[in-house]
C-alpha cells in the first residue's frame, strides 16, 4: 500500500489542532488505565516491573506518536473517525485487538503479582521480553510510518486511494503491523513475571491470525494489485512458515 497524500473532501472539515490534543488525551488515559488495572490488581505501587512495563510502552508510545501526528495527519484522521464501510466481523476483532486483550492481560498479570502462582521468572528473560516489546512496537511504527492506509478498522479505502504498499516492512511480510502487536503482546507477561497472564496473550494471538488472515482474503478480493503482490512476498506474518 502506497503513501499517497490524502486529502479531506471539501465537505469533511477537520480540526487538525483539536484532532490532535484528543489523540494525545487519548495516550495519556489509555496509559492511566493501564496503571491503575495493574497496581489495583496487584494490590501495590512498588510493582518495579509494571513501571518497567508502563515506560516501555510509553516509550513506544511517544515515538510512534512523533512520527505519525506532525507528518501523517491524514492518518491519524482515517484511524479517529467513524468508519460505516468497516467489516462487520472487525467490529468484534478490533476492539478487542485494541483494548480488552492488553486489559485482560495486565489484570492477570497483577493478580499473578498480588498472589504468587507462577514461580520466579529469570531476570534474563524480562529483560529479553522487554528488547521484544520495544521492537514489536517499532515495527508497528515502523508499518504505521510506511503505510498511509493503515486503518484502525479492515476496509477498502476507496475514499483515499487505497492501492497495494510494497516498500518498507511489507517487503518481507504483508501484515508487519500485526507481527509488532503481536510481540509486544507475548512479551508482556515474561516482562511482567507472569506465566498466567499467556492465557489472554495467547487468545490475543488467535484472534489476531484470525484477524490477519480475514483481512488478507478481503484484500485479495477486493483491493487492485494485492494478489500480484501477495505472489511476490508470500508470508502474511512469520517468513518461511506462514
Amino acid at each position: 500500500m502506497s503513501t499517497e497524500t490524502f486529502h479531506a473532501q471539501p465537505d469533511e472539515k477537520y480540526d487538525t489542532t483539536n484532532l490532535v490534543s484528543k489523540q494525545i488525551l487519548k495516550i495519556i488515559l489509555f496509559i492511566l488505565v493501564l496503571a491503575i488495572l495493574l497496581f489495583v490488581s496487584s494490590g501495590r505501587v512498588t510493582w518495579v516491573m509494571a513501571w518497567v512495563y508502563i515506560c516501555v510502552y510509553m516509550v513506544g508510545t511517544i515515538i510512534n506518536a512523533l512520527l505519525i501526528i506532525p507528518h501523517k495527519p491524514d492518518l491519524l484522521i482515517e484511524r479517529t473517525r467513524i468508519k460505516k464501510d468497516a467489516k462487520k466481523w472487525d467490529r468484534i476483532f478490533a476492539p478487542f485487538m485494541a483494548g480488552l486483550s492488553p486489559a485482560l492481560t495486565v489484570i492477570v498479570a497483577g493478580l499473578d503479582a498480588r498472589f504468587g502462582w507462577s514461580p520466579q521468572i529469570p531476570l534474563v528473560l524480562q529483560i529479553t521480553a522487554i528488547a521484544v516489546a520495544l521492537l514489536g512496537h517499532l515495527l508497528l511504527t515502523w508499518a504505521m510510518v510506511t503505510n498511509n492506509f493503515f486503518s484502525a478498522v479492515v476496509r477498502i479505502q476507496n475514499d483515499r486511494g487505497h492501492s497495494v504498499v510494497t516498500t518498507g516492512p511489507y517487503r518481507y511480510v504483508r501484515h508487519p503491523g500485526y507481527v509488532g502487536i503481536i510481540a509486544f503482546g507475548l512479551a508482556t507477561p515474561l516482562m511482567l513475571g507472569t506465566l498466567w497472564a499467556f492465557i489472554p496473550a495467547l487468545f490475543m494471538l488467535c484472534i489476531s491470525v484470525a484477524r490477519t488472515a480475514l483481512e488478507d482474503r478481503t484484500l485479495k478480493e477486493e483491493l487492485a494489485g494485492y494478489n500480484d503482490y501477495a505472489e511476490h512476498v508470500r508470508y502474511r506474518l512469520l517468513p518461511g512458515i506462514w
